[in-house]
């Protein structure tokens, strides 16, 4: 099952659910993550993708994750148009086993969320909120409150295999509208705590929509159509060019001199 997003309405909800397992195994392999950054930095760029469907046009966002954990900053830039990159500081992070879970939280830290709003005309918009947990999902639901005033439930969730590939990795974002009934609230509240995690749904090969069915169980909705999404970086070997001819020679034969003669894009680890 390729990777894709759905997004739905039911009575003053807004739902949107992402299965986003190829493009996280993408990421892992780019910057050769051990399990714990994997798992981290697959949610962040499933988070950014699920905040990006509230965007328009060309518009884009950034999410940076600035804990005092091991990982360091994490990364994830999404668009409109369901692509997303993102790298992860510090990817060779090991650390035991919390609960039987990979210790995402503590490699993260305490620390600050900052969500970042870009226009076509680049225009900012950021919100800033200290981090919660470090496990990202709370996180990103606690930026929504604050930030943007909207009351919402984020889920997110990346399995690694025991060979370190990425298994499963999904997640999905409830948003109660202003004219949200309470019995419809609690009905979505009941089906979460029923639901398995989103990357045990994602590995047992439920869609995007079969996730929002499952958070609508009992309810009346509309779900659209998915959506493919997936790993994309921007740079290129024209816009490396373009940064280099601005340094002017002397800064270049300086570099040459002492051995830097390839640029490492930090999102995609491409090297030029």
């Amino acid at each position: 099952m390729s990777d894709h997003i759905v997004t739905a309405i039911a009575p003053g909800v807004r739902l949107v659910a992402a299965i986003t397992t190829d493009l996280a195994e993408e990421a892992r392999q780019r910057h050769d993550c051990l399990p714990i950054a994997a798992a981290a930095l697959g949610r962040s760029m499933t988070a950014a993708l699920l905040l990006a469907e509230t965007l328009k046009g060309e518009e884009s966002l950034t999410i940076r994750i600035s804990g005092d954990g091991p990982l360091g900053d994490i990364v994830a830039d999404a668009h409109a148009r369901h692509r997303v990159r993102g790298y992860v500081r510090n990817p060779q992070v090991e650390l035991p086993p919390e609960g039987g879970k990979l210790a995402v939280g503590a490699a993260v830290g305490a620390g600050m969320l900052h969500v970042s709003r870009f226009s076509p005309q680049r225009e900012l918009f950021t919100g800033t909120v200290e981090l919660v947990s470090g496990e990202i999902a709370e996180d990103v639901t606690k930026y929504l409150l604050e930030s943007e005033q909207i009351h919402s439930t984020v889920g997110l969730g990346v399995m690694v295999d025991i060979d370190g590939k990425v298994a499963g990795s999904a997640g999905f974002l409830v948003q109660a509208m202003p004219e949200a009934e309470e019995e419809v609230l609690k009905v979505i509240e009941s089906n979460l705590q029923l639901a398995a995690s989103p990357s045990q749904l994602a590995v047992e090969g439920i869609t995007a929509a079969g996730i929002i069915r499952l958070l609508l169980t009992g309810l009346q909705g509309n779900v659209y159509d998915s959506e493919p999404v997936s790993f994309n970086c921007t740079c290129s070997r024209e816009r490396v060019s373009s940064v280099l001819a601005s340094l002017g020679k002397a800064e270049l034969d300086s570099m040459i001199e002492e051995g830097q003669s390839e640029v490492r894009c930090n999102f995609c680890n491409e090297e030029y």
